[in-house]
């Protein structure tokens, strides 16, 4: 939708894997987080604050998770980082399942190159 791919995993708080953590991130070199965030402004009221930028970002994500298309890739078992240079957000009650997001520069291992390319965009920010 944005030309830009972007990862979505989630981080449990605990073993009883309650609390989940959204977690979204730009995957196509080049790209750092903060993208994700001036889309998030594109798309929403000014002056929005991050709690509902944060909601965008996660519904975003997950309608691309649960709708997704020739251009969803699975990886059920391949380790991610997501480097701490990011916002995180903290929600009140739970939001798409989630009860917060983490954003980031994110990498999954394994993932090819043309995988992680620039796609063409339907939105331009």
């Amino acid at each position: 939708m944005f030309g830009v791919v972007f990862g979505y995993a989630t981080h449990h708080l605990d073993n009883r894997r309650l609390g989940d953590i959204g977690v979204v991130g730009p995957l196509t070199p080049g790209i750092g987080w903060r993208r994700l965030w001036q889309m998030a402004e594109a798309m929403n009221t000014d002056e929005s604050p991050r709690d509902k930028l944060g909601r965008w970002i996660l519904v975003q994500a997950t309608r691309a998770f649960v709708c997704g298309s020739g251009r969803i890739a699975h990886f059920e078992d391949q380790d991610w980082q997501l480097e701490q240079n990011g916002y995180r957000v903290r929600f009140t009650d739970a939001y798409c399942n989630r009860y917060g997001l983490w954003t980031g520069d994110l990498t999954v291992t394994g993932m090819a190159a043309e995988q992680m390319a620039m796609r063409p965009a339907v939105y331009r920010i």
